[in-house]
């Protein structure tokens, strides 16, 4: 009993040295490019974007799609979009805290 109270005020300190990590997950990529929106055909992101660099294929049900860019990625349920994610670019968040 004594060796786990021993243990448990060893272990007490360290959580008042734990450090808050802020990740700046809004300045990711290229911040004046437009994404696919919500629910715009698959037809309309070919075109206004051209091929994908990769398209996986459909999983689930209903099935989800995923188009990888460049610089984002967009996911489709049957053929209207779902959401779009810019990819993280490490240099990004960087060079836009430089520029303030």
């Amino acid at each position: 009993m004594s060796r786990l109270l021993l243990f448990l005020a060893l272990l007490l300190p360290l959580s008042t040295y734990a450090e808050t990590l802020n990740i700046p997950i809004g300045e990711q990529g290229v911040s004046e490019l437009q994404l696919p929106q919500l629910g715009e055909a698959q037809r309309a992101v070919l075109e206004r974007f051209g091929l994908a660099d990769e398209e996986h294929p459909s999983v689930g049900n209903p099935p989800i799609t995923r188009w990888d860019y460049r610089e984002f990625s967009v996911y489709f349920e049957h053929k209207h979009v779902i959401n779009s994610v810019r990819h993280h670019q490490p240099g990004a968040a960087m060079h836009h805290e430089e520029q303030q």
